[in-house]
């Protein structure tokens, strides 16, 4: 009796310690439950006026629905996302200014904060609406030697049946919208005036012109970092003239020099890092004479083979300012141009009479052949040297370890105290269940 009574009362303190715990642990604030549509951070033109809307409209290239900002008296605004990178998650805190309408039942009615999940923010930058109507314009069973001058509303009939957002769209703001798309037919249209009406008739050639004016103008300054290093550094980058190995008491100016592609310079990251800005040129002398070389490092040293080292070819400006406007016409066509029409525009860009691409084409060729011949004239002796991997290897690299971590951090949290215990046991002399299910000799 008295061990009976002994486990009536511990199990009793038991349960008063649970709930005492349980109370204690209790938070004051009950937290909401993970929004569905939770907020994002806009950041949006000053000069939009209060009738702006975000509208969701077909992508000029890939005819998918895309959130556009539309305002009667600016035009149009495509969103540009930018986010920290995978590998280094953020988050916004955001806090409401208290000058919104309130809502009963709202979720900041509490706190009037938020934590989102990323640190995504999205820009509207402007777009020129001929995009938006080109696919439209674009009559796939029609050939350019059949085509006829159709009226405006013809056009914005068959924008009603593929677009009927933007049919609603064209009603803003007593037909400004409107207005404002017709004007830009004439980039792509030749137009004629009959009597009070005006008549369009889709032109490749004039479409051809105003996508490669365009990107004149994004080429008479250097891209944005990441495709600048990308799409016109790294491209034209030759291999470096490297020095040979010799021994540590041979002087820089006896050294014999040969090509070696293995000492060209690593690709500066992707990332939009304001900490990447070391120049090119110290970067070519430093890496170089720590990995093509093996003389002993001094000052005079590193001067001399900052000398000796050099690329096998270098890209004039001409060079590079085709090369940076081949890659802003490529960009804008596999941005926005329809992939129907892609193929012929660059066919069209190849015979343009005020455009020659014929110094960048045999830049390329050269630069093509020189890295066959130094990667045929590599020793045997450098495959023993560590390859320098570039920061996208790096990056790689870096990335599979992480979700290599993150799947084992899954399994172990998966897995069961008793079976964490288990496999600590001693298993040495111990049958297999294999053992049992034999036949018996």
């Amino acid at each position: 009796m008295a061990r009976t009574r002994a486990s009536k009362g511990t199990d009793t303190a038991a349960n008063n310690e649970t709930a005492a715990t349980t109370t204690s642990s209790k938070s004051k604030y009950n937290l909401p439950p993970p929004s569905k549509n939770p907020p994002k951070i806009f950041v949006l033109p000053k000069k939009a006026t209060d009738d702006a809307r975000i509208v969701s409209l077909l992508h000029p290239r890939y005819a998918k629905p895309t959130r556009y900002l539309v305002c009667p008296e600016t035009g149009f605004y495509e969103f540009t996302r930018i986010a920290a990178p995978k590998s280094t998650p953020h988050s916004w805190l955001i806090q409401s200014d208290g000058h919104g309408p309130e809502k009963e039942g709202a979720e900041d009615k509490n706190f009037g904060t938020y934590v989102t999940n990323g640190a995504e923010l999205f820009v509207a930058t402007p777009i020129d609406p001929l995009f938006l109507v080109l696919p439209t314009l674009v009559d796939p069973s029609s050939k350019s030697e059949k085509r006829r001058y159709v009226s405006s509303d013809d056009y914005f009939d068959r924008i009603q049946e593929e677009s009927p957002h933007l049919w609603e769209i064209m009603r803003w703001g007593e037909g400004r919208v409107r207005h404002m798309l017709e004007a830009r037919l004439g980039a792509a249209c030749d137009a004629l005036e009959t009597g009070s009406d005006r008549v369009f008739r889709f032109s490749e050639d004039k479409l051809m012109t105003e996508v490669l004016n365009k990107a004149r103008r994004m080429s008479t300054r250097p891209l944005p970092h990441s495709m600048e290093e990308k799409f016109v550094v790294k491209p034209l980058e030759a291999p470096v003239l490297g020095v040979k190995r010799q021994d540590p008491g041979t002087t820089p100016a006896s050294a014999e020099v040969t090509q070696d592609d293995s000492s060209t310079p690593t690709p500066a990251s992707e990332t939009q890092s304001s900490s990447s800005t070391t120049d090119n040129s110290s970067s070519f002398a430093s890496q170089a004479s720590t990995t093509a070389t093996s003389i002993p490092a001094s000052e005079e040293t590193g001067e001399s083979l900052a000398e000796v080292l050099r690329p096998a070819m270098v890209a004039s400006p001409e060079v590079i300012a085709l090369q940076r406007l081949r890659t802003a016409f490529n960009f804008l066509c596999s941005s926005y141009i329809p992939p129907s029409l892609v193929t012929l525009l660059r066919t069209k860009l190849s015979a343009q009479a005020d455009t020659d691409f014929t110094p960048l084409d045999t830049y390329l060729s050269e630069l093509t052949r020189l890295k066959q011949e130094a990667v045929a004239s590599r020793s045997a002796g450098d495959f023993a040297r560590k390859r320098v991997l570039d920061d996208e290897e790096l990056a790689e690299r870096a990335e599979k370890k992480r979700k290599k971590e993150e799947e084992d951090k899954r399994k172990k949290a998966s897995q069961s105290r008793g079976v964490r215990d288990l496999k600590k046991v001693n298993t040495a002399g111990m049958k297999k269940m294999s053992d049992f299910f034999k036949k018996k000799a």
